[in-house]
């Protein structure tokens, strides 16, 4: 059997500080990011199932990124959860969409979030492949199944 990749695309408002950074992002900012998730499997080669030909139907894919990243990420502010107990509180006074994270909130610990997070949405006959993160049109972290053979 032939084994083929599916891509779909996410785009999602976040904003973030990082935490003791030397440079213009230890100040809040924002990006438009752009998701790039990428799995591969097999065609569904059962003319009686409604998704014959199908690796995976673009819409369940849809589903966990949007249900478990895009809502959740969209609009938020993220925060390292190791930043100064003031400047957290002053995040929640500011917004009401704080999200606090056990990382620096940096393009590639997220995209490394990402991968962890829909790989363990994803069925067992599906394999995460890739996962794009663009902070800017110009710049992504990317995480590469390859690369990370190491993990669950």
């Amino acid at each position: 059997m032939t084994s083929i990749r599916i891509s779909k695309e996410f785009k999602f408002e976040t904003s973030h500080i990082l935490n003791d950074y030397d440079g213009l992002c230890c100040n809040i900012h924002g990006h438009s990011y752009r998701l790039l998730v990428t799995v591969s499997g097999t065609p569904i080669a059962d003319p009686k199932d409604p998704k014959n030909g199908m690796v995976m139907d673009f819409g369940d894919l849809k589903s966990i990124v949007y249900h478990d990243i895009v809502a959740k990420y969209d609009h938020s502010l993220i925060v390292n959860d190791n930043s100064p107990e003031d400047v957290k509180e002053a995040m929640q006074k500011s917004t009401g969409r704080v999200l606090f994270t056990p990382y620096q909130p940096t393009c590639e610990n997220m995209v490394a979030e990402f991968a962890r997070i829909i790989r363990d949405q994803l069925p067992t006959h599906i394999k995460l492949c890739r996962v794009r993160l663009y902070e800017t049109s110009t710049s992504y972290a990317e995480w590469f199944s390859t690369d990370n053979t190491h993990e669950n």
